[in-house]
């Protein structure tokens, strides 16, 4: 990710025809706010990951403009190119790194502490996207790795190692075939990116290989390859429109879109377009982007980029204790003043708070570690440089080896305390079946109607519908209700419901049960089940209409208690810090009036039978929070989601009721 020291007026080349664009930092603006609100959860960006593409061709034309301008003047070095970019980067990264490794030290606990040290090794040799292309999936939640964003800066310094030498090679034996090589490398590596992408989406994600032609556009740009806009009328056209293609990708996109591959092109080109047509002249768009407050949050956006993610995954993890408990209170007495009007308030706080201590945390790292490394008395070059980095590296490396070795130095925390914190020891994918019956990223096609929808005619048939809440309890009816044979349709982040307005691949999942399986293979009784929210009120109501139409039983389950946190780990830092309300404390509002709308709405409206799962584990004001005290087994693993210890003691209690039959 380029700093604002890549403009080579502040490398001291000269003034010539480069010189420093605040509108190219206003673009790295753009970029990192739509990172932000993208991984904020805002919904009006909920395609804000491309703000990384944004950056990636910033960084090709600031980089390539800096290069090609010495070659020309004879002045290129690859050491002195190496120079630069270690100055650049690794200060505020090795800052980030040590200060969130030490945080880790203190409240991670022992399994997590090893793998923040393995991720933190990755990222401190530049191989932190091959890692977490081996880490990812589902309940490989990007929540539960606070240095995935890290994976952007590995590509990077990837291209870079290896950009030089090519110039070197390039520049010496065949210097007229600069631009064709540059163009040549920029096809290869989109065509790459659309083929592995429609393979293997997560691979073409991570893939320098297949990132490459997105830098590569930034350095067509810096060649000279696209026309210059003299018109001012043009200049404003080319600005708008590749204003309008950033802006359409942030907001358009979601995580189902194909990604990168073609779908990039928009939002790279739309970058290209801006930096072409401010680098021809003035244009609207370049005055609204060279703006004093926009101009600052660009320069202080590596360091943005650097630590709003940890800050996020720390509030996430429940590691932010007083302010997960201040802003939980608060957002409770907000929502028993306004009801459902104060709803979003409970997120919107959460959400302001992590803004606040990113943006703050990024202004202390460019004021104290970026600009006295850029330009200040901590300044180095040469000898000296390559040094302290690679003292710097070899101390991470050491320090990340040790933790590894020491089992993440357990000795921390107290026995009870790291037995709760070890989780339930679930075989997770497999007790929910996931990959066969309950699909997470993967296509529709995945899915394996034979095994998940097989039927037994000695028994009674019931369809389990959701998405993973409802994969969740596969596990505790499978073993409470063995007289009922339950059949399985599961979806990550898709409700049950008819005319879905979710993903494509939820629409295909529900197209076919609701359009193509039930209509010809009536079951005994069809249970929902999911993460409600209020906007499912509507939906809900018009699939029991349609179960009805078609004679279909059904039974609703309503939402889970949830905490702002995961429960495992609120419980066993009760134990740690001796704190026995912690777990309640963070228990997420507004669940409970959502519960006792829908139940309500069962009896009245909708005439099915509800199962309050809300009701049933916090009863009164306290809650189950063990499946088995006395092991030390919570109820969740994460914050939402029964393990199958929980799932088990829920639905046996359920069925011990007759709540559920």
């Amino acid at each position: 990710m380029p700093t604002k020291e890549d403009s080579p007026q502040l490398l001291g080349l000269g003034s010539g025809t480069l010189k420093y664009r605040p509108d190219i930092d206003g673009l790295r603006a753009v970029a990192v706010l739509s990172v932000m609100a993208y991984h904020l959860g805002l919904g009006i960006a909920k395609g804000g990951y491309i703000g990384v593409d944004v950056f990636f061709v910033i960084s090709g034309y600031l980089i390539s403009s800096i290069v090609f301008r010495e070659i020309a003047a004879s002045r290129f070095s690859v050491f002195g190119f190496y120079e630069r970019r270690i100055r650049r980067i690794l200060p505020a990264l090795f800052g980030m790194l040590v200060i969130y490794g030490g945080f880790a030290t203190q409240y991670l606990f022992p399994g997590e502490l090893v793998n923040v040290a393995k991720s933190l090794l990755a990222a401190t040799v530049s191989l932190s996207n091959f890692y977490f292309w081996v880490h990812s999936g589902y309940f490989d939640s990007a929540l539960s790795q606070p240095l995935i964003h890290t994976w952007s800066l590995a590509v990077e310094e990837q291209f870079y190692i290896l950009f030089p030498l090519v110039l070197v090679v390039v520049g010496r034996y065949f210097p007229a075939k600069l631009r064709l090589a540059v163009s040549i490398l920029f096809i290869v590596s989109l065509l790459a990116s659309v083929v592995v992408v429609s393979e293997n989406a997560n691979t073409a994600f991570y893939m320098p290989y297949t990132r490459a032609w997105e830098l590569l556009l930034g350095t067509i740009v810096s060649l000279g390859l696209f026309s210059r806009l003299q018109s001012i009328w043009l200049r404003n056209l080319a600005a708008l429109v590749g204003l309008g293609m950033v802006a359409a990708s942030a907001l358009l996109y979601t995580d189902d879109t194909l990604f990168p591959g073609l779908t990039a092109l928009v939002p790279c080109l739309g970058t290209a377009l801006i930096i072409g047509a401010g680098g021809a002249g003035t244009s609207l768009v370049g005055a609204m982007l060279s703006g004093r407050p926009v101009v600052f949050v660009g320069s202080i956006s590596y360091s943005l980029y650097l630590w709003h993610w940890p800050v996020i995954v720390s509030q996430k993890m429940g590691l932010l204790v007083g302010m997960s408990s201040i802003t939980s209170r608060l957002s409770a007495n907000l929502i028993s003043w306004a009801k459902f009007g104060a709803l979003r308030m409970e997120r919107h706080i959460i959400q302001l708070v992590e803004l606040s201590l990113s943006f703050g945390l990024a202004v202390l790292s460019w004021w104290l570690v970026e600009r006295p490394f850029r330009s200040g008395r901590l300044r180095l070059t040469g000898r000296p440089l390559f040094v302290s980095a690679g003292l710097a590296m070899i101390a991470l490396i050491g320090l990340s080896s040790l933790t590894i070795a020491n089992r993440g130095f357990e000795n921390r925390f107290s026995a009870e305390a790291r037995r709760v914190a070890d989780g339930s020891r679930d075989n997770v994918k497999q007790t929910i079946r996931e990959g066969s019956c309950f699909l997470g990223a993967q296509d529709f096609e995945m899915y394996l109607p034979e095994a998940c929808l097989h039927r037994d005619e000695g028994k009674k048939n019931y369809l389990l519908v959701g998405d993973s809440h409802s994969a969740m309890l596969w596990p505790g009816l499978h073993v409470a209700l063995q007289d009922v044979n339950f059949l399985q349709a599961s979806r990550a982040q898709c409700p049950p419901v008819v005319s879905s307005s979710g993903s494509p691949q939820c629409a295909k999942t529900m197209d076919f049960i609701f359009q193509s399986y039930l209509p010809s293979h009536p079951v005994d009784r069809l249970l929902l089940v999911a993460r409600w929210g209020q906007k499912n009120i509507s939906e809900l109501t018009a699939t029991i209409s349609w179960a009805k139409e078609h004679q279909i039983p059904v039974t609703l389950f309503g939402p889970m208690p949830e905490y702002d946190a995961p429960l495992r780990r609120l419980l066993a830092f009760s134990i740690a810090f001796e704190r026995p309300q912690m777990a309640r404390r963070h228990l997420v509002a507004s669940n409970k009036l959502l519960d006792e709308r829908m139940r309500d709405m069962a009896a009245t409206t909708w005439q099915v039978p509800y199962v309050s799962l809300y009701r049933e584990i916090c009863p009164a004001e306290e809650c189950i929070e063990y499946a088995d005290a006395s092991r030390g087994i919570p109820l969740m693993d994460d914050g939402d989601h029964l393990n199958s210890y929980g799932a088990i003691l829920v639905i046996r209690q359920l069925v011990e009721k007759g709540e559920l039959k």
